[in-house]
């Protein structure tokens, strides 16, 4: 791809060291990106880093819990002393198998924590920084559970919900700052998470499972990490400067043509 090109922005990226964000941060860096990961996992937030570097690129690596708030706040800061962030990537989050009544309040909790709490202090400590240089690009990793009713998604669905509407009220309310706010929302994608549920609730049937969890998106598959990528690309590119307060379903059909 020979557009949507990111020189010169820098971009952080929550939850950077694995899954989806780490193929977001990937494809930035190949596009010319400065890349800040903030991960929990310091060691995989490391282990990406040396990936884009060993390409050429120009990244760091942070170590963070984003689910506390002076800790962002401080490991923000340094990434600010660092240089101006351009696009923020919230992509840090958990999911949650259950539905109401076998979701106990540890695990509402938890996935509340992580989901809505750490995108919200992600934004609140970015966003004046992008306000004060009157520019910037939010992407928030939402969820086709924000907006279709999933099997035994309870809380996850709830946290998605949530952030979801986070967007659509941050791109309202910076819309003059020339602050842009924007959701992906992606049915199931292939990510070790998926591998990881795969193994632990069907073992000895992993290939059924994973066939029949692919087949429940019309497109008949899952999404690759570095498709949502791709997507995220352009919506942090100058190309897509008139998009803001949007939620772009990556779904393969399953909103409008499931069932």
């Amino acid at each position: 791809m020979s557009g949507f090109r990111l020189d010169n922005k820098v971009a952080l990226v929550t939850g950077g060291a694995s899954g989806i964000g780490q193929a977001i941060a990937l494809c930035f860096a190949e596009h010319g990106a400065v890349i800040r990961i903030v991960d929990l996992n310091a060691e995989a937030a490391q282990k990406t880093a040396e990936r884009i570097t060993q390409s050429g690129g120009n990244t760091t690596a942070h170590q963070c819990d984003v689910t506390d708030a002076a800790q962002t706040k401080a490991v923000f800061k340094e990434i600010l002393g660092l240089s101006r962030v351009d696009i923020l990537i919230n992509s840090a989050g958990i999911s949650h198998v259950g539905r109401l009544e076998n979701t106990g309040d540890e695990d509402f909790e938890r996935v509340f924590r992580v989901n809505v709490l750490g995108t919200h202090h992600a934004m609140r400590e970015i966003v004046p920084a992008m306000v004060a240089q009157d520019s910037g690009v939010i992407v928030n990793l939402a969820s086709i559970a924000a907006s279709a009713g999933l099997e035994d998604r309870y809380a996850y669905s709830m946290s998605k919900g949530a952030v979801l509407s986070m967007t659509y009220s941050v791109a309202r309310d910076y819309l003059r700052q020339n602050i842009r706010c924007n959701a992906i929302s992606p049915a199931r994608v292939h990510t070790p998470f998926v591998d990881g549920f795969v193994k632990k609730n069907f073992p000895g049937k992993e290939a059924e499972a994973f066939a029949k969890l692919s087949a429940s998106q019309p497109i008949g598959r899952m999404a690759q990490p570095s498709e949502v990528a791709t997507l995220a690309l352009y919506l942090c590119s100058d190309e897509a400067s008139f998009i803001t307060g949007t939620d772009y379903p990556l779904d393969g059909g399953f909103f409008n043509l499931h069932g």
